[in-house]
């Protein structure tokens, strides 16, 4: 998640999802909710346009980001706005879960206001200007997005670089929102390696603007004017970046402590980080006895010669795919996960196939990991999420270019499709447009603890069931997870340097040099906090998980757990286990 600049920033990341109620048979309070939400989604509308599109919301796809002088003092006025109307709401209210959903509401608001002040207390305000307007033409050029949409495009490009009327360029806007605050030499800029990286990335998210106008025909020769124009702001802006910017950024990439602090209650993280480090570190441990253990019997059953976890995983991760073998291999390797899942009843799955791509370089270099690029959950008309899978990571210093080779071996296959695809995070995001889910138990409660436990929860139900050598591939994808959670906090603590998390990632993760570059970019500058939460998920949810089956005995249903977590949207661990204590473990025992 890029750090909280404004709520509408906040949620424009590519794993957030909105959740509207289209199901057959939705409650009734969940409309009434979705009405509620309303305040908060004209705040998403009025600031972020973009946001507003990939959300399926109509009416906002030739408009683009508010970036106009007292952005902040706007912004935060329009969301103290929402948050006394929802407070009034909430004081009328009786049905509980519509009171629920409101406090989610009051709280996603207040979240915000504190996320822009202590963004003004503590940072100048900076705009990856190229990465902004990428993702706003790339959310309307799609091949499910409807081809009166992708029109749009034209129009929103042109507003961008301000060729249509009531439009400024955003590059100059972008400059004047810096340069407003730039004589407060009590700020901090921007980490210097963050800055030459997103330097770097702009000519890749020009060509990728470029490439997506050709596809859908919108080289026009209006089109182009728009693209040439694109292009010459961009390199002035990059160019008054590494004038003006660059001179203040930092060399320490650590924020200050209250911004961390935010950040990971931000991504759902409820426990202070020194606890969670020292959990996260003996989880490290026994994977690691667990990876040793098991590597004799892989390496009998691969032919491979080596007793070290570490060198079977080198030597696995030698079968690696051709690119025209890639997708293949994924898509048998769903349909053997698919048929897994139904005959071992471990979740619902949907009536549907499953979408899988290669990602761009323009999207590799905006988003270096695999991940699931959602669909529009408002309004939605039958488009589908994707699971799009990185191979390299272009974006990145001296060696832009290097290929990933973590993610295209076949081992690798088992665990990824089942994080990125089904039965997790393609599964949760499309439950939540076919089943009904409150746009505030989706969208607002959005948190990264909830969203990556469950995918690290769906890696851990496929683990039993795959051939050996896809449960050590597992295994050491959890050993990532594990040593995310403590290299996190302790690299924006101060406790261990940049060069020996390195280390621990290729030495005893097993990670190519591209994938920990993007690992320690990750931590430091591009998302601090956030790699956290996949552990702390994952261990959330398998205590709940136990302490189902402990309250319910044979009573317990393994696929019923499932589908009711799924069916709660994105609900932050202490509330999704007060929904299972108070509503699945008295519906089970009430069975039977």
């Amino acid at each position: 998640m890029p750090k909280p600049r404004r709520l509408a920033l906040v949620l424009a990341v590519s794993l957030a999802a909105a959740g509207a109620a289209r199901a057959q048979g939705t409650p009734a309070w969940i409309g009434r909710s979705n009405a509620d939400a309303k305040a908060l989604l004209e705040v998403i509308a009025r600031f972020s346009p973009e946001s507003a599109s990939q959300f399926g919301l109509p009416g906002y796809d030739d408009k683009v980001a508010d970036l106009r002088p007292g952005l902040d003092e706007r912004s935060r006025a329009a969301l103290a706005g929402a948050k006394a109307r929802l407070e009034q709401l909430l004081a009328a209210e009786r049905d509980v879960n519509v009171r629920q959903d409101l406090e989610i509401l009051i709280k996603a608001a207040g979240d915000q206001i504190e996320g822009i002040d202590l963004n003004r207390k503590y940072l100048l305000p900076y705009t990856d200007v190229g990465s902004l307007v990428f993702t706003g033409e790339f959310a309307l050029l799609k091949d499910d997005v409807a081809p009166a949409r992708r029109a749009q495009a034209l129009k929103r490009l042109q507003c961008y670089v301000g060729q249509a009327p009531g439009c400024a360029p955003i590059t100059g806007l972008a400059e004047a929102q810096t340069e407003a605050r730039l004589g407060d030499r009590a700020l901090l800029g921007p980490y210097r390696g963050e800055v030459e990286q997103k330097l770097a990335n702009t000519p890749r998210y020009v060509a990728g603007v470029r490439q997506l106008f050709a596809k859908y025909k919108l080289d026009t020769p209006a089109g182009k004017a728009a693209l040439d124009a694109l292009d010459a702001q961009l390199k002035d802006y990059d160019a008054w970046v590494k004038r003006t910017v660059l001179p203040r950024a930092r060399a320490d990439f650590r924020l200050p402590e209250p911004l961390y602090a935010y950040n990971l209650r931000q991504v759902g993280i409820d426990i202070p980080p020194e606890q969670l480090m020292k959990q996260a570190e003996l989880e490290f441990v026994e994977l690691q006895g667990a990876l040793q253990a098991l590597a004799p019997a892989v390496a009998k059953a691969e032919g491979i010669d080596a007793a070290d976890y570490r060198d079977v995983f080198k030597a696995l991760k030698q079968q690696q795919l051709g690119k025209d073998q890639v997708m293949p291999w994924y898509h048998e390797v769903l349909g053997r996960i698919e048929d897994i899942v139904r005959r071992e009843r471990i979740v619902t799955l949907p009536q549907r196939r499953m979408q899988m791509r290669l990602a761009s370089e323009a999207e590799a270099a905006q988003v270096p990991a695999p991940h699931m690029d959602p669909p529009p959950f408002i309004d939605n008309h039958g488009e589908q999420g994707t699971f799009v899978l990185t191979m390299g990571n272009p974006g990145n210093g001296k060696d832009a270019g290097e290929a990933y080779d973590d993610f295209t071996f076949k081992a690798a296959a088992w665990s990824l499709t089942a994080h990125e695809g089904r039965p997790g995070h393609e599964l949760q995001f499309a439950a939540m447009v076919e089943r009904g889910v409150s746009l505030a138990r989706s969208l607002f409660a959005f948190n990264s603890v909830n969203v990556e436990g469950w995918a690290l929860y769906a890696e851990s139900e496929m683990l039993p069931y795959e051939p050996p050598a896809g449960q050590f591939a597992a295994y050491q994808m959890r050993l990532m997870r594990a040593a995310r959670a403590y290299l996190d906090p302790m690299l924006n603590l101060g406790l261990i340097t940049r060069e020996r998390a390195h280390d621990v990632l290729v030495r005893d993760v097993g990670l190519s040099e591209a994938m920990a570059r993007q690992e320690l970019d990750r931590y430091t500058f591009d998302s601090p906090g956030q790699a956290t939460a996949y552990f702390y998920g994952y261990m959330r949810l398998q205590q709940l998980r136990l302490e189902t089956e402990l309250a319910l005995g044979p009573k317990f249903d393994r696929q019923a757990f499932n589908d009711f977590v799924i069916d709660q949207g994105l609900l932050p661990p202490a509330q999704l286990a007060e929904a299972v204590r108070t509503q699945f473990i008295p519906q089970r025992r009430k069975q039977g």
